[in-house]
C-alpha cells in the first residue's frame, strides 16, 4: 500500500524513454506567441496583463540592477506553474514533486545571488554573517550559525516546493480512495467525501501557483540582498 501511493511519484517510462523530458518540454508549446498586430485575442490580453503585474509587483521593491533578472525569474514562475497545474490532471506527472528538479533550480540561481553580492558590495555581503553590535564571545558562533543559514536557503527552497505538492498529492490520492471504498457501504458518506476531494483539488490549485510564486518571490528577495 505504502509503495503504491508513491508510485505516482516515480518517473514514467515508455518504451525505454523517459516520459520526464515529454513533461518538462510540453509546458513552452502551451503557451500562445505574441502576435505583432495591435489587436490580439483574448487568451494573449490576458497573459501579456498577467506578466505586466507580475514584474510590477516582483520588482518593485529592487533597484535597477536587479531588473537584469526580470525575463529569468518571470519565465521560471510561468514554467513552475504550468508544471504544476499539468500535475494535477489525470495520467500525469509532476516532475516538480522530484527534490533533485527543485534543487537544479534553486541551486545555481541562489548561487549567482551570492556570487553578485560578492562582486559587487563584498564589505556589505560579508556583513550578514555578523550582526552589528555581537559581544566577543558569540562572534565565532554567530558566523557559524549566520553561514550555515546562509547554505541552508536553496535546500529550503527545493524542499518547500517538493514537501507542498507531494503533501497535497497524496492526500487527493488518500481521499479519493477512501471515496471508492465507501461508495458501495455507505453512500452518504461518500458523496461528503466527494465533496471534501473537490474542496481539497481547489486548494491544490491555489497551493500550485502559490508556491510557484513564494519559489520567485525568495529568489528575489535573496537578489535584493544583494544588489
Amino acid at each position: 500500500m505504502t509503495l503504491s501511493l508513491f508510485d505516482q511519484f516515480m518517473s514514467p517510462v515508455l518504451l525505454g524513454i523517459p516520459l520526464i523530458a515529454l513533461a518538462l518540454t510540453l509546458p513552452w508549446t502551451l503557451f500562445p506567441k505574441p502576435t505583432p498586430r495591435w489587436l490580439a485575442n483574448r487568451l494573449l490580453t490576458l497573459q501579456g496583463w498577467f506578466v505586466n503585474r507580475f514584474v510590477y509587483q516582483m520588482f518593485l521593491p529592487l533597484n535597477l540592477g536587479g531588473h537584469k533578472w526580470a525575463l529569468m525569474l518571470t519565465s521560471l514562475m510561468l514554467y513552475l506553474i504550468t508544471l504544476n497545474m499539468l500535475g494535477l490532471l489525470p495520467y500525469t506527472f509532476t516532475p516538480t514533486t522530484q527534490l533533485s528538479l527543485n534543487m537544479a533550480f534553486a541551486v545555481p540561481l541562489w548561487l549567482a545571488t551570492v556570487i553578485i553580492g560578492l562582486r559587487n558590495q563584498p564589505t556589505h555581503a560579508l556583513g550578514h554573517l555578523l550582526p552589528e553590535g555581537t559581544p566577543t564571545l558569540l562572534i565565532p558562533m554567530l558566523i557559524i550559525i549566520e553561514t550555515i543559514s546562509l547554505f541552508i536557503r536553496p535546500l529550503a527552497l527545493g524542499v518547500r516546493l517538493t514537501a507542498n505538492l507531494t503533501a497535497g498529492h497524496l492526500l487527493i490520492q488518500l481521499i479519493a480512495t477512501a471515496v471508492f471504498v465507501l461508495l458501495p457501504l455507505m453512500p452518504t458518506v461518500a458523496v461528503l467525501t466527494a465533496t471534501l476531494l473537490f474542496l481539497l483539488t481547489l486548494l491544490e490549485v491555489a497551493v500550485a501557483m502559490i508556491q510557484a510564486y513564494v519559489f520567485v518571490l525568495l529568489l528575489s528577495l535573496y537578489l535584493q540582498e544583494n544588489i
